[in-house]
This record gives C-alpha cells, sequence and structure tokens, in this order.
C-alpha cells in the first residue's frame, strides 16, 4: 500500500493533471456549488468523486489500495471511535469522541450482528497500539470486512490530531469491480478548496494505477443529492 502526506501540490502530483481540463473542472464545480445553494438541504451534502476505470483486470492484475491526506476536511461530520487502553479513552472523553475499552469490547464476544452494528455506526476506528493484536480475538473479523479495522494509536501522538489526520484522509481501494466513489469535499467548502481537494484526490488515484491516465475511463463529480458533473472521459 502507498501513503502520501504533506505537500498538497507537489511537482509530483500536478504533472499528471495534464489531461484534466481546468475550465471543465472549474464549471463543474461550480454547477455542484449552485445546485447545493438552490435546494438547500438539512445537511451538508458531500462532493463525491466518482471514477470509472477501464484496461484493468481485477482477477489478474494487482489490486491496488492508498491512502492521502487532503488540504481541506472533506467529511467534518466523520463518525470515529477509539478503543482504548484507559488513557486513550480519558483522553477520548475529554475530547467528546466516543470511545470503547477492553471490557466493553470483550462483552462483543465476536457476536458477528454486534459487530455489523459497531461497524455501521462509525465510519473509523482508532486503536491504543497494545489493543490491535486484541481486536481479531475480541471483534472477530468483522471489522476488517467492513474495510475499517482500526488505525494505531500510539502514546507519542494527540489523539484530536490523530482524528484530523484520519478525517482529512481518503483511500482508494480497487476491489472487484471497476468503479469506485470517494467523498472529496463538501458544499460547505468555497470553489477553490473544493478544486485543490479534487485535483490532488485525482492525481493520487492516477499514480496508483498501473497505466496511469489510461487507466481512467471516467470521471464524475457530484453533490449528495444533487446532478452528477463530468469532468473527464
Amino acid at each position: 500500500r502507498r501513503r502520501r502526506e504533506g505537500g498538497y501540490l507537489s511537482v509530483f502530483l500536478c504533472a499528471k493533471m495534464s489531461k484534466l481540463n481546468a475550465e471543465i473542472l472549474k464549471t463543474a464545480i461550480a454547477e455542484v456549488i449552485k445546485g447545493a445553494q438552490e435546494k438547500k438541504r438539512g445537511f451538508v451534502e458531500t462532493v463525491e468523486l466518482q471514477i470509472g476505470l477501464k484496461d484493468y483486470d481485477t482477477q489478474r492484475d494487482k489490486r491496488f489500495a492508498g491512502t492521502v491526506r487532503l488540504p481541506h476536511l472533506p467529511r467534518p461530520r466523520m463518525n470515529i471511535c477509539v478503543l482504548g487502553d484507559a488513557a486513550h479513552c480519558e483522553e477520548a472523553q475529554k475530547a467528546g469522541i466516543d470511545s470503547l475499552d477492553v471490557e466493553a469490547l470483550k462483552k462483543f464476544n465476536k457476536n458477528k450482528k454486534l459487530v455489523k452494528k459497531l461497524a455501521s455506526k462509525y465510519d473509523a476506528f482508532l486503536a491504543s497500539q497494545p489493543l490491535i493484536p486484541q481486536i481479531p480475538r475480541l471483534l472477530g473479523p468483522g471489522l476488517n470486512k467492513a474495510g475499517k479495522f482500526p488505525t494505531v494509536l500510539t502514546h507519542n501522538e494527540k489523539l484530536v490530531d490523530k482524528v484530523n489526520e484520519i478525517k482529512c484522509s481518503i483511500k482508494f481501494q480497487l476491489k472487484k469491480v471497476l468503479c469506485m466513489g470517494v467523498a472529496v469535499a463538501n458544499c460547505d467548502m468555497d470553489a477553490e478548496q473544493i478544486r485543490q481537494n479534487t485535483v490532488l484526490s485525482i492525481n493520487f488515484l492516477v499514480s496508483l494505477l498501473k497505466k496511469n491516465w489510461n487507466n481512467v475511463k471516467s470521471l464524475v463529480i457530484k453533490s449528495t443529492m444533487g446532478k452528477p458533473q463530468r469532468i473527464y472521459g
């Protein structure tokens, strides 16, 4: 797996934007924002990047996975739970972040339904380093199957900073189909913030692909309730 952080507009990433038309992207973002403003919802709409791939054999070609940290928080209301030791649970409580200690995890007793319910309640999990090896024994494979196995949390890191890092990070992972969707922004952002997040996301994805842009069939952005806006393909 590959992970790149910082240097959001690095030469490496910008070099791959050549096939993305800046004017088309600018117009698409304007339409997404306009649609969200014209019909206000009772929540902040997420802006999703929808990707269609081509010339990829999911059975034979190596499936990629990569995480990149975006400069602007795409999902501020992202739900995160800490599976922590006493110190981390106390820190989480002070920060208003949900947490479960070892005793609470033991009560799940590998119950598939309970673990599935836990996985669906949260978008991501953090776990104290000593607890990581215990999670499969306490919860079974449920979190891993849901693609939500916890990120390691050490005592050298500030919990709030780690939570914000996860909220700013997006993951691309090829599974059995050649299409995927990732939340890259939200409609409370201005056009430039949406553009920066979108461009960085696309260029990072392209860097993961075997044939780079030659594997990209289509790119679309859309808000949660809005119309899709094609930006490539």
